[in-house]
């Protein structure tokens, strides 16, 4: 990273690390002695008003997945996350996954992700969600099956900085935000771990059956397409005998 100082009437010129790289930089969870620190930074950055309570929540409760980025010392970015299960969710977003996904099937929330506004677009924001996802696709985390958050559709940064990375729109949410006493719509987006994935259409089971061939042998792939399409004229025959049972 090249910074440039003025210095009298002369440019300084200075080579300096990229900031996720500089060792002054470190990671660390949330605490309770965060509490107004985090206030501050979360009332610049975001536009609806969180209670104390939730202040409360995300720096003592070990549910939240609360990690905080610092510079000497102090908080310069934050992501706050929390991990669900599917039947639990409000109605909209149930759907975020398959219907063969149990209502116990477990996915991840992010409640929030900020960075200082003089520190944006150094990594940061992309770090510390790299490493919620690297939790979430842990061992441990295994059956979680998907990361979701809603989001403004007027927020076009952070819509845009979320799909670079794998989110994708899932849903949208007409009047979903109060703020100021204005209703504001949103959208869910939704990134699948684990083998997690949306309902299927024709399409992806087309894709499924391609990349099933693709990692056999040629004459391998020829034999179980062949046998594909062997079973067609008794896959039909089946279809009609259940059609004039069921007509």
């Amino acid at each position: 990273m090249v910074r440039t100082y003025q210095q009298g009437h002369h440019a300084l010129t200075v080579t300096s690390v990229p900031l996720v790289n500089c060792m002054e930089l470190q990671l660390r969870f949330l605490s309770p002695q965060d509490i107004d620190q985090v206030k501050v930074l979360c009332r610049d950055w975001f536009p609806i008003e969180y209670p104390d309570t939730w202040y409360q929540e995300i720096t003592s409760n070990p549910r939240f997945f609360s990690l905080a980025a610092t510079l000497n010392g102090t908080i310069i970015g934050l992501i706050v996350a929390e991990t669900k299960e599917l039947g639990q969710l409000a109605k909209e977003d149930r759907s975020l996954l398959a219907s063969c996904f149990r209502s116990g099937t477990k996915v991840g929330y992010i409640l929030s992700l900020g960075v200082t506004q003089q520190f944006r677009k150094q990594g940061i924001a992309s770090l510390l969600l790299d490493q919620l996802i690297s939790h979430l696709t842990s061992e441990q985390y295994s059956q979680v099956k998907a990361l979701y958050l809603h989001v403004l559709t007027t927020n076009t940064q952070a819509i845009t900085f979320y799909e670079h990375r794998g989110f994708q729109v899932h849903s949208f949410l007409p009047y979903y935000y109060a703020i100021k006493g204005k209703r504001k719509d949103g959208f869910t987006h939704v990134l699948y771990l684990n083998g997690g994935h949306p309902t299927w259409g024709a399409l992806d089971y087309v894709k499924l059956a391609a990349l099933a061939l693709c990692s056999l042998s040629p004459h391998r792939a020829v034999a179980r397409l062949c046998s594909w399409l062997a079973t067609m004229p008794r896959l039909r025959r089946i279809a009609h005998s259940s059609q004039a049972v069921f007509s």
